[in-house]
C-alpha cells in the first residue's frame, strides 16, 4: 500500500482537478507550464485533443488539503510530474502500481523524474532508462539575430494547413517523438488559435515555422521550431523564433518560455543568443510495464 503520509489523490474530472490544484499550478507558471497548457487544451478542446485514452490527474495534499505537487497523463503520452521528493515519488509509484496503471514514460524536473524512475524500478522490477534531458528557458531581453535573413514573418492561415502538417510530421521524426500526434489535427488546432508563424523569403516562399501555445497564467511557450533540412544554417529558425517571441511579449505575456533538448547544442546556443535564459533542467525516462514484468 502507498504511504499514508503522502496522500496522492486521483481523478478523471478535469474541473475537480483544476478546482483543487489550479492555484498551485498558477503559483509557478514557468515550472508548471506543461500541465497548465495541457489542462487548458483539454478544457477548450475536449478529451480527444491528445488521444483516445482517458486523461487522469493526481495531486499530493497535506492534511489540510493544501496541494504540494501534481501529476497528469493524457494517454498515450507520458506521465508529467511537478517537483516533489523521493518519498513522495515512491508513494506515487506505489499508488500507480496499486491502481494497475501502466506507463510508457514519465517526465518532469530532473531530480523528480530520476526519483520517480528509481521508485518505478523498485516497485515493478522493470528497467527505467533516461530518454531525454531538457532545459527550460525563459526569455529575458529579446536579441534579434544580426544580420537577419532576408524575408519576413506572417501568421499562418488555414490555407497553410497541408504545409504545416507536413512540416510538423517531419519535426516529430527529426526529434524522435515516442508518440507522434496526428499532424493534421495538430495543424488545425494550432492554426485555429493563430499559434503558428511562418518565415518567408522575399518571394513569399515559406522556409521555417515556429509555434506557440496559447497564453495561460501569464505564460506562453514556444513549442515547435522547424526548418526543412536543406534550408538549415541560414538563420531562418532564429528569425521565426524571434518573430513569435516578440509577438508573445507584445500581446502582454509575462513569461515567454521554451524547452530545448540538451543533446542539441545548436538549438541551445541559438536560444541563448536570442536572449533566453536557463530556468531549470527536466528529464524524461522510458519506463518498463509492470503488467509484463516478471
Amino acid at each position: 500500500m502507498a504511504d499514508d503520509a503522502y496522500d496522492w489523490r486521483f481523478t478523471e474530472d478535469l474541473d475537480e482537478f483544476l478546482g483543487c490544484a489550479g492555484a498551485f499550478l498558477r503559483s509557478r507558471p514557468a515550472l508548471h507550464t506543461v500541465q497548465l497548457t495541457v489542462a487548458e487544451r483539454l478544457r477548450s478542446g475536449g478529451r480527444g485533443a491528445f488521444g483516445e485514452g482517458t486523461p487522469y490527474f493526481g495531486r499530493l495534499t497535506d492534511g489540510d488539503g493544501t496541494v504540494r505537487a501534481t501529476v497528469l497523463r493524457t494517454p498515450p503520452y507520458q506521465l508529467n510530474l511537478t517537483a516533489f521528493g523521493a518519498d513522495a515519488a515512491d508513494a506515487l509509484a506505489a499508488r500507480l502500481v496499486e491502481d494497475g496503471r501502466t506507463l510508457p514514460s514519465a517526465g518532469g524536473p530532473a531530480e523528480t523524474a530520476a526519483a520517480f524512475a528509481a521508485a518505478w524500478e523498485r516497485r515493478t522490477k522493470a528497467t527505467a532508462r533516461l530518454e531525454e534531458r531538457q532545459r527550460l528557458y525563459r526569455l529575458g531581453t529579446l536579441v534579434p539575430p544580426e544580420p537577419a535573413p532576408p524575408g519576413s514573418a506572417r501568421v499562418a492561415t488555414p490555407d497553410d494547413r497541408e504545409l504545416v502538417a507536413r512540416w510538423y510530421a517531419a519535426f516529430c521524426a527529426d526529434v524522435g517523438e515516442r508518440v507522434v500526434p496526428d499532424a493534421d489535427r495538430w495543424a488545425e488546432d494550432r492554426l485555429a488559435s493563430g499559434g503558428i508563424t511562418l518565415w518567408e523569403t522575399p518571394d513569399g516562399t515559406p522556409v521555417a515555422l515556429a509555434s506557440v501555445t496559447p497564453e495561460i497564467a501569464g505564460q506562453v511557450r514556444v513549442a515547435t521550431v522547424y526548418t526543412p533540412a536543406p534550408l538549415r544554417g541560414r538563420g531562418y529558425a532564429g528569425a521565426a523564433t524571434t518573430a513569435v517571441s516578440r509577438a508573445a511579449t507584445d500581446s502582454g505575456a509575462e513569461e515567454v518560455l521554451l524547452f530545448a533538448d540538451l543533446a542539441n547544442p545548436t538549438s541551445n546556443g541559438l536560444y541563448r543568443r536570442l536572449g533566453y535564459r536557463p530556468v531549470a533542467d527536466f528529464a524524461v525516462y522510458a519506463l518498463g510495464d509492470p503488467a509484463t514484468t516478471t
